[in-house]
């Protein structure tokens, strides 16, 4: 299966695509942090997508099909890539409720205090011992299996209740409540990535649709999820990488993620698209301002819309509809604008043009430049350079 991120497959019945869409439209078609030549690309039109899930949900023919657009795609670090101290059951305090000396992690705030993270654990004997309790708190984790469990190698007690585990294939899903007293053992080489998302955040989400939050989500073992399996292989190459996309583009990975928990798991009714008239002027001048001044990516989508006064999801179908793209999308156009200004007007080096536009290394924005412009830089220069 292709890496690059693979449209979601609307022959998932009870998928509903309009309120997915109006929870993160312009944030992807591929639905997260796509890997083409380890960047990231947030951009794709909804219209491609849209059509392939109403032809699916029709029952037309969709299997296998792919949404690709040629925009440009950048690199830059996650802030957070191994978080200390943490308040939640992620990073390396989920690594110590299993047993284990450290995690790939990386982390995004999400709600005022609230932290969605992604977590990689993996151990070549299994658990020494049955995982420690880990604390109730108000989250939802998410935990697929990167390589096959073999039955009866996984044991898993929920509330004190053992659970009937069967055989995990690779990338199999399980959807557990933080405030359920998870306890596992297991007793062979395991590969796995956590996904933890604070109810905080969720709630957001459905409050930004007029929903109200969700009490309870599906408990869940060794699911079939198209989403969050094809999400994860997305971002697997990334995670514990220095080589993480900016946080612009995992806060829309974060979204992406909630809308689909909150539809799937959290019995959210169908609902028509939340429709956006888009940003006042004085917002897209705001908008705008903001990002040209973190070329990095070092903004966060939460930030952005605090400056124009809307939640995060509002902002993000806004932007979309101002600019046609997403923010990340937007700004890793504004990076190759400014690189070109720099390869015209002064003599440095390629490495210099890249690190001063907020790429991490010439390789990157090599590969990002040539994606949006259609050549290398290096060309670019020598035909523009009188």
């Amino acid at each position: 299966m292709s890496r690059l991120f693979i449209v979601f497959l609307m022959a998932v019945g009870d998928f509903d695509f309009r309120f997915f869409k109006s929870v993160i439209v312009g944030a992807s078609a591929r639905c997260g942090l796509a890997e083409c030549d380890r960047n990231c690309h947030f951009g794709t039109s909804w219209n491609q997508v849209y059509e392939l899930a109403q032809s699916a949900q029709t029952g037309r023919e969709t299997n296998g099909r792919l949404v690709k657009e040629r925009t440009g795609m950048g690199s830059s670090s996650v802030a957070v890539s191994r978080p200390t101290g943490a308040k939640g059951a992620y990073g390396d305090t989920l690594a110590t409720y299993y047993h284990q000396r450290d995690s790939e992690t990386a982390t995004v705030s999400w709600s005022r205090e609230s932290t969605f993270a992604i977590t990689r654990l993996r151990s070549d004997i299994g658990l020494p011992a049955t995982s420690n309790p880990i604390p109730a708190e108000p989250a939802i984790h998410v935990s697929i299996a990167i390589q096959p469990v073999p039955l009866h190698s996984y044991q898993l007690s929920i509330d004190h209740r053992e659970i009937q585990v069967p055989y995990i294939p690779a990338f199999g899903s399980s959807v557990i409540d933080l405030q359920s007293n998870p306890v596992c053992f297991v007793d062979c080489g395991f590969d796995y990535v956590h996904y933890h998302l604070p109810r905080e955040g969720l709630d957001e989400i459905a409050r930004d649709h007029n929903i109200q939050p969700v009490e309870s989500y599906k408990f869940s073992i060794c699911e079939d999820d198209l989403v969050i399996a094809q999400l994860t292989k997305s971002a697997l190459p990334f995670i514990g990488s220095q080589n993480w996309p900016s946080i612009l583009a995992l806060d829309q990975f974060s979204l992406i993620l909630g809308a689909h928990l909150l539809q799937r798991y959290g019995g959210v009714p169908r609902l028509p698209a939340v429709e956006s008239r888009g940003l006042a002027p004085w917002q897209k001048r705001r908008a705008a301002e903001v990002l040209r001044e973190h070329l990095d990516g070092s903004v966060r989508l939460a930030d952005v819309a605090r400056e124009c006064r809307l939640s995060v999801s509002h902002f993000t179908r806004s932007f979309k509809v101002s600019f046609g793209v997403s923010a990340h999308a937007w700004l890793i156009r504004r990076r190759v604008d400014r690189a070109m200004q720099l390869l015209i007007r002064t003599p440095s080096s390629l490495i210099d043009v890249a690190l001063q536009c907020g790429f991490s290394d010439q390789a990157a924005f090599t590969r990002t430049f040539t994606q949006i412009v259609g050549t290398s830089p290096g060309r670019w220069k020598r035909e523009h350079t009188v």
